[in-house]
């Protein structure tokens, strides 16, 4: 294949220094970012993909449904993809490594999981809950960089072969597919190397064909040796993000700083790196992918791991400012500049990060689950709301949810066609339906991890776990050293405000029956009387308001949900089912399934964003209540319930006032919160920009768990943000929507 170049965009004779290059490079990213969003765009992580037309890949069926399932099938097509896989290299970069495709959505949707394997039965409740189930989800789990920093391609190749010689043939399938797919690797590698020497070759401008040499010898070595130098090893990171991309998306980074240390600090020492190259090394990384990094917390015995390369971390983020997902993990002995640089860089920049966990809390919530202090600490941000050992745990994060407001629904209208009915009959009615739910997840996670292999084997993070290849077996089937299983509740402020409106309107004032009030629901809220009740139902207690009876029903369903949950690991002894509570991009999707709602929401409408309340919780959108609420309903097993804030950037445009926000975002996590997403945003230029998303290529805002380029995000998900953003400042005027934009929006509280 030819390569993808931009080998002639420059005169022969032009220099560049570190930022220029940085500047080009960003400006070329912002343009391609924006040539994806005039594609379609996606309500997702960015993830580095280009869109080109020079390479499509044909997916190569083993079933008469089109799609693919087991080892061969997966090794034959990855290997097929990889040998037609063309170099994409920017001259000005320090490294290569751009991907075009997901080798896993190539398949058909509707054919994913393969059919030998049905769960019909449990895909009734599936349906019946809004359930998205997990099953064939391939991954969220972090791998261990550290075994390919140690071994190379070429050491994790003949660790495969001794292996294999030392078991049985039982296992052989799995180490043929993996020793077939590292081959494949080091091959690709090598060619992308001997490509970068031909290009460098015809490079006319000798300070580009420097940098062409080098990067061809950088990737000759680690195409299957271990990388030696910072540059190396940041380069094996970058092929490996599209390497694991390409497969089925891919996984987090890890603890960057502490993965890129020792490097640094050898290379330093030796007097062939400066800090000047290390931030544009690592601003190239960023460049790269948006893959979820952390930053900072205590080591195993409580030390700080804040270090020289942390402030080049963000400095390097500062640089270029885009989409990234860098996590700072906040603990008392959290150096104090290094954390105040990061809440600059937050106000500053105005993109969405950083953003902060909570060591405390999460460790504490692990250990809840039965691990060691050490252990939960090894635990980093890994992805939207979650947390993983790397390459000790199989962990399905963020790829389970219950609609639990599509579970309230069901309660609702099975209790409300009895006259007599009372709150308590409804809370049991629910009670019993979230145990159904939950049950079904859990036999969901089950069928999923018993049949995978015959599936989708996880052929790339394989590798990058602690013993998995002396197992000889699929991470499915017993390779991982933990299985921790979470299960996300979504649409809780919902069902929260749902029951407190219940409790007060019909069984307390008793000015409606849950007859009148189904009815209601039915006819969502038409005519006069119903958007008089929808009114009165939105002045109910609501999540978020304070010490209200809301609060009261939040611990109480929250309590439910997690003993739900956590009933799980009796039942299926070996595996941890770790609650938590959040909605990820699913929010229309959910509250599409969903009709009108005790709490004043229309039929449709979305449901509240994760963790957070629903908008209009308070007149004064108090963020103290706001954070004490959420903080009062965080599961405490070690995933999260985030915070997501909106904020205005004038709240911290001086020192006293960045001060003033550090203290805020420890007094936060400090409340037993575990982690805090912050959106630091102009109301104005969000309003604009949502009337015309391509006035601001560069914007980036933090929708969920991840942040993303606004332009890139449907016209329904950008409302979303801006429905946020007037939650907490209400004068902004509302911006007329485009055509193809349909959402409603719920009456606003007086």
């Amino acid at each position: 294949m030819s390569a993808i170049t931009f080998i002639n965009q420059y005169d022969a004779q032009e220099s560049f220094d570190y930022d220029r290059r940085l500047r080009l490079l960003r400006a070329r990213k912002v343009a391609q970012t924006e040539e994806k969003a005039r594609a379609g765009g996606a309500n997702e992580d960015d993830y580095g993909l280009i869109v080109q037309d020079a390479f499509i890949y044909q997916l190569a069926p083993n079933h008469p449904n089109g799609s693919i399932y087991g080892y061969q099938a997966w090794v034959e097509n990855y290997c097929s993809v990889l040998a037609q896989h063309p170099l994409y290299c920017d001259p000005l970069d320090a490294f290569v490594g751009k991907g075009f495709l997901f080798l896993e959505r190539l398949r058909p949707k509707a054919h994913k999981w393969n059919p030998d394997y049905p769960f019909d039965d449990l895909q009734v409740l599936f349906d019946r809950y809004n359930i998205i189930h997990g099953i064939d989800n391939c991954h969220h789990f972090t791998p261990d960089l550290q075994i390919g920093f140690d071994l190379g391609w070429g050491g994790i190749l003949d660790k495969l072969k001794r292996c294999r010689s030392s078991k049985g043939s039982a296992h052989h399938e799995f180490y043929d597919s993996e020793i077939t797919v590292v081959e494949a690797v080091i091959g690709f590698l090598h060619r992308m190397a001997s490509e970068i020497d031909r290009l460098a070759e015809e490079e006319q401008n000798p300070h580009l064909k420097a940098n062409l040499k080098e990067m061809a010898a950088v990737n000759r070595h680690v195409a299957s040796e271990p990388p030696r130098t910072f540059r190396e090893a940041i380069q094996w990171m970058c092929w490996f993000s599209i390497l694991s991309r390409t497969y089925n998306r891919g996984s987090a980074g890890g603890q960057l700083d502490e993965l890129l240390r020792p490097y640094y600090e050898q290379d330093k020492a030796h007097g062939v790196l400066t800090d000047e190259e290390a931030v544009f090394y690592l601003a190239c990384l960023f460049l790269q992918d948006s893959r979820y990094f952390q930053l900072g917390g205590p080591d195993a015995d409580g030390r700080d791991m804040t270090s020289a390369l942390s402030y080049l971390a963000l400095e390097a983020a500062d640089k270029i400012n885009i989409a990234c997902n860098l996590t700072i993990r906040v603990h008392d002995q959290l150096d104090p500049a290094f954390f105040r640089k990061s809440v600059v860089c937050l106000f500053r920049n105005r993109q969405g990060w950083p953003r902060y966990s909570s060591d405390t809390a999460l460790v504490e919530g692990f250990m809840n689950c039965g691990y060691t202090r050490d252990q939960a600490r090894k635990r980093v941000a890994a992805g939207c709301h979650w947390m993983c050992m790397p390459g000790l745990e199989y962990t399905m994060n963020d790829t389970v949810k219950i609609n639990l407001a599509r579970v309230f629904e069901v309660a609702f209208h099975e209790t409300a066609v009895r006259e007599d009915a009372r709150i308590e009959d409804l809370w049991q009615c629910f009670n019993r339906h979230l145990e159904q739910a939950v049950n079904a997840t859990g036999a969901g996670i089950m069928h999923h991890l018993k049949y995978q292999t015959r599936s989708q084997p996880e052929l790339i993070l394989n590798l990058f776990q602690q013993n998995l290849i002396e197992k000889g077996v699929n991470i499915t089937d017993g390779g991982a050293n933990f299985y921790n299983m979470c299960i996300d509740g979504s649409g809780l402020a919902v069902v929260i405000d749902s029951f407190a409106a219940c409790e007060q309107h019909v069984d307390q004032k008793k000015d409606i029956t849950y007859p009148a009030l189904k009815a209601l629901l039915d006819a969502d809220f038409a005519g006069a009387e119903g958007q008089v009740m929808q009114h009165l139902l939105m002045r109910s207690p609501r999540f978020g308001g304070g010490d209200n009876p809301a609060l009261t029903w939040a611990v109480r369903i929250k309590d439910a949900f997690t003993g739900a949950v956590r009933a799980l690991c009796r039942r299926y002894p070996g595996i941890q089912f770790i609650p938590g509570f959040f909605s990820w991009s699913n929010t229309i999707a959910f509250g599409k399934a969903v009709g009108a709602t005790p709490d004043g929401r229309k039929s449709g409408d979305p449901i509240n964003h994760g963790a957070n309340p629903n908008s209009g919780f308070r007149r004064d959108g108090a963020v103290s209540a706001m954070c004490n609420a959420i903080a009062a309903i965080q599961p405490n097993f070690g995933n999260t319930a985030p915070v997501q804030l909106e904020l205005d950037p004038g709240i911290a445009d001086d020192e006293e006032g960045i001060d003033k926000m550090c203290a805020m975002i420890r007094a936060i996590l400090k409340s037993g919160n575990t982690l805090l997403n912050v959106n630091i945003i102009d109301g104005a230029k969000i309003l604009a920009a949502h009337r015309d998303p391509f006035r601001f290529p560069d914007l980036v805002v933090r929708v969920t768990g991840f942040t993303a380029f606004f332009a890139m995000l449907s016209p329904e998900f950008r409302q979303l943000v801006v429905d946020r953003v007037k939650a907490v400042n209400p004068t902004l005027e509302q911006p007329a929507l485009p055509d193809e934009c349909t959402l409603s929006c719920p009456m606003p509280i007086e």
